[in-house]
């Protein structure tokens, strides 16, 4: 028990004596009460920085034309690309699935009250016998189509928001 009472002891007084904060001696040994993060050498270095010439203000502003005009080639290949991308006519997107079911008036007075509360997005009915589904919008994100299904919560409790290939609307 004094063995390892001795040991004890030992350990504290070393992380003791460690941990103890310690003064900040000059050159000359005495102690000032400066902190070593206050008590900073000082230097000027500006002897050994290199030193470059000042140009004239009017010598730097000549303008620098490029040598290398890309302008018309750059032009002609935006241009195929244009022209690539109003042929894409679908994309990858989501629409909101309102209804999955087999009652015909029930989708179409739903349809009827969806338009009336979003009159910008399109609706897609489709009959695959003997359901109805009807899908609302084409969003690029989900975030889109989460804010229009916001906005028909209370029309559409069961509505869900599905991947689906969207077609482009040409306005964008």
């Amino acid at each position: 028990m004094n063995r390892i009472l001795s040991i004890f002891l030992s350990l504290a007084l070393l992380f003791g004596t460690a941990c103890a904060p310690s003064s900040a001696k000059t050159s000359k040994g005495k102690s000032r009460g400066k902190t070593t993060a206050e008590a900073r050498v000082v230097e000027d270095l500006s002897v050994y920085r290199p030193k470059y010439p000042v140009e004239d203000a009017a010598a730097s502003d000549a303008r620098i034309e490029p040598k290398n005009h890309v302008n018309d080639k750059v032009a002609a290949l935006m241009d195929t690309v244009a022209n690539v991308n109003k042929n894409i006519k679908y994309a990858q997107g989501y629409r909101i699935l309102a209804y999955n079911g087999s009652e015909r008036q029930t989708v179409m007075n739903l349809r009827k009250s969806i338009i009336a509360r979003v009159p910008d997005e399109k609706d897609y009915l489709t009959y695959s016998q003997p359901n109805f589904r009807l899908k609302i919008g084409d969003f690029f994100s989900r975030i889109e189509a989460q804010q229009v299904l916001n906005q028909l919560a209370d029309l559409l409790p069961n509505a869900q928001i599905v991947e689906e290939q969207i077609n482009i609307n040409k306005t964008y």
